[in-house]
């Protein structure tokens, strides 16, 4: 893949923070959230190949890429609750009053909260792999440790510091989780890792990035013990398609998300790991299309 070209940005204030965010395109509006070690710019290969037909919205989630960082300090005020609240703060600043939504990591959390909290302004949900409640004990068992040591790591007060020490140690902690997660095109980020480092260098990033973690602990914990809190499902249509290769989220471990969403469509991603719009944009862009085709979201 060659070098991302940039993407047009604006900055938009909600929620008593300045959003950046990529727009283009036209169409019924769909609003991508991008997960982490991300920023906007990873939908940018989708984009190009869904702007005649969608209006397309990505912003910098709170603390990431180029939207405010509200403290320099690790806060645990970056949950998914805030998130959600942002993101339709951001949409009424921009006068959408329904969207679609497309998520990734990160953004499938928030993606829930957006689906249970205002279920009438999203016409489908749709996701790339998606970490929800079901997964429950699993995230902690004994051979699954060695995935998921960041989101302790994450949490130290340094550990921001020590990984951006200098732009080399950034680059090798960042590229390992972009490659090490991805399936067998892990060349899609050769053209792209400088871009994603330049993003993880801004002052503050990676903290706000880390922050996440650290306002997630008490969730991901519940869930660890079996003591996440019963949710009725969210009834907005929901489409997961699951990269079939990344070692972080097991295909196996969709076997519960019927409860999570009552109208679902699962399928894998054969092909992929945990990025198939980097991995393979090409898929990913008509498998969201199709998506969205089905269920009609209306122009925002």
């Amino acid at each position: 893949m060659s070098p991302i070209a940039p993407l047009p940005a604006f900055d938009v204030v909600a929620n008593g923070l300045r959003f950046r965010y990529a727009r283009a395109g036209t169409g019924p509006t769909l609003l991508l959230l991008h997960g982490w070690p991300e920023f906007r710019l990873t939908w940018a290969p989708v984009m190009a190949r869904l702007a005649d037909r969608f209006d397309l919205i990505a912003p910098d989630l709170r603390g990431f890429g180029e939207t405010d960082k509200p403290t320099a300090q690790p806060s645990d005020q970056a949950g998914a609750e805030v998130h959600a609240a942002d993101m339709l703060a951001l949409l009424d600043a921009l006068g959408v009053a329904q969207a679609g939504v497309v998520s990734h990591d990160v953004g499938a959390y928030v993606a829930q909260a957006l689906g249970r909290h205002a279920p009438k302004r999203f016409g489908g949900l749709f996701f790339f792999d998606c970490p929800y409640p079901g997964i429950g004990a699993r995230w902690a068992a004994p051979e699954h440790l060695r995935e998921i040591w960041y989101q302790s790591f994450h949490q130290l007060p340094w550990a921001a510091a020590l990984v951006g020490e200098s732009r080399e140690s950034c680059r090798r902690y960042i590229g390992h989780f972009l490659t090490h997660w991805s399936g067998e095109n892990k060349a899609a980020w050769d053209d792209l890792l400088e871009a994603w480092v330049d993003n993880f260098m801004r002052p503050g990033n990676l903290q706000g990035g880390f922050n996440w973690y650290v306002s997630q602990n008490a969730a991901r914990m519940a869930a660890m013990r079996g003591e996440a809190p019963a949710l009725a499902p969210i009834t907005v249509p929901a489409c997961v398609r699951w990269g079939a290769q990344g070692p972080l989220l097991p295909y196996a471990w969709t076997d519960r998300l019927g409860e999570t969403f009552a109208d679902l469509d699962l399928a894998p991603f054969p092909g992929a790991g945990h990025f198939p719009h980097i991995e393979t944009p090409d898929r990913a862009a008509e498998e969201i299309a199709g998506f969205f085709a089905r269920v009609a979201p209306r122009a925002g």
